[in-house]
């Protein structure tokens, strides 16, 4: 018998009929047609509103509120379990040039939307995302047809890999934000200060809701990860709580900084009222002897020499200099 495969088997044995040509023809076609149902189709949509998708759901009865939450562009992070199917939505991550702040990057997400059941597998995502991009050509590189199972593993895991680019770039920026204070703290620092907080929390947002979602994928025992598939999403979650630490530990450090620009700026107002205040006690002997003289009191000293103003002018700067060395004994200045 020619199989699909080119192997050819033949059946011998002591007192078995020999098998007829009608008969390998029939078990040819039965072979070829176990091996077109071991490959599991993958559609893959550019669109939530294509109408395929339409056609998917009627032929593998999908549930209408899955397609809600598709074609839905904000949708958080999340996995439901249908009677014979699993239904992911993920966010990849991906560094875009931020509009506000040329020359710097900042993180925005995509969404990708997975059905996943046993015989075939459906993903809708934007074409124009790397990441995304990325993580399906992995799965189609590393996985097989047989089990949608270990697709879906695969894009997951790939998506949670591209957040740690993320962190690494929130960490340059924090670094940045840090020797930037010192050298000179001005309120563009401080703009950057909570426009790095904003985009923490939206990071940390989306990986607490992957975090649930893998976390459902483990314990759910009808889901379509078997087994076999466990240990890669037990390492996927533990990549995950690696993530949240770093972004805590982003926070605390950006929660630093913050309290670093403020002590520099309240040190800096100090030292501006210290000069204010050294100046005003400089004036204040001069102050005092001219408001004396320019009141027309009788009898003053020096009141009727001919060298009055000179005698006042030679009070005043020795007033000044003794207050300049009470302070300096002082240690005021």
């Amino acid at each position: 018998m020619q199989t699909g495969k080119g192997l050819r088997v033949r059946v011998r044995g002591k007192g078995v009929p020999p098998v007829s040509r009608c008969r390998e023809d029939r078990i040819e076609v039965a072979s070829s047609n176990k091996l077109l149902e071991a490959i599991v189709p993958w559609y893959q949509l550019n669109d939530a509103n294509d109408p395929k998708l339409d056609e998917l759901s009627r032929k593998y009865n999908l549930h209408p509120l899955h397609l809600e939450d598709a074609r839905s562009p904000d949708e958080s992070v999340k996995v439901d379990t249908a009677p014979h199917y699993t239904f992911a939505v993920f966010k990849p991550v991906r560094l875009v040039p931020d509009p506000d702040n040329p020359g710097e990057q900042t993180p925005t997400f995509s969404a990708i939307d997975i059905f996943a059941g046993k015989d075939f597998l459906i993903t809708i995502s934007d074409p124009t995302c790397p990441t995304t991009v990325q993580a399906l050509d992995r799965a189609r590189r590393d996985g097989d047809d047989e089990h949608p199972g270990k697709l879906l593993s695969l894009i997951l895991d790939t998506i949670v890999d591209l957040y740690f680019p993320a962190i690494d770039h929130f960490d340059d920026r924090i670094d940045d934000l840090e020797d930037k204070v010192f050298d000179n703290p001005s309120p563009e620092i401080l703009q950057s200060i909570f426009a790095i907080k904003r985009e923490l929390i939206d990071l940390r947002r989306v990986l607490v809701n992957t975090r649930d979602a893998s976390l459902h994928l483990q314990r759910d025992p009808n889901t379509i990860i078997d087994a076999d598939h466990q240990p890669y999403v037990r390492d996927t979650y533990d990549h995950i709580a690696r993530l949240l630490d770093s972004v805590e530990t982003q926070r605390d450090l950006l929660n630093n900084t913050l309290d670093i620009y403020l002590s520099s700026v309240a040190n800096r107002t100090n030292e501006v009222m210290k000069v204010l205040t050294v100046l005003g006690t400089i004036a204040l002997p001069a102050l005092a002897i001219s408001g004396i003289y320019g009141m027309n009191l009788k009898g003053l000293p020096f009141e009727d020499s001919p060298h009055g103003a000179a005698w006042v002018a030679a009070v005043t700067i020795v007033a000044t200099v003794l207050f300049l060395y009470l302070l300096r004994r002082f240690k005021w200045l």
